[in-house]
């Protein structure tokens, strides 16, 4: 059980771990990093806060299982095409300008 959730963790948490390390530039990893962990931040916050109105926790659910699909689109695509995160702009692979 402990190997699990260890696991678990390590694959969640940490880029080296989770498809997220298909993407080449650590920069980006990072700032697509963050971008999910604002995205869990303000859905758990919404979802927490709002249980004792049934109308607020209907869009909660909606927000919760949105941010699983797109945590979810997020690692697939990492994992299959890496590269689909870099975005030249006019740079050499090795991060100088032109």
């Amino acid at each position: 059980m402990r190997s699990f959730v260890s696991s678990a963790w390590k694959f969640i948490f940490d880029h080296e771990f989770s498809p997220l390390r298909n993407i080449p530039d650590v920069g980006v990893r990072h700032m697509v990093f963050q971008i999910l962990a604002w995205m869990w931040s303000i859905v758990f916050g919404i979802s927490i806060g709002s249980y004792a109105v049934f109308g607020i926790t209907l869009v909660a659910h909606i927000l919760f299982i949105a941010a699983v699909a797109i945590t979810v689109a997020t690692y697939s695509t990492a994992a299959i095409r890496p590269k689909s995160f870099v975005r030249s702009l006019g740079r050499k692979p090795d991060g100088e300008h032109d």
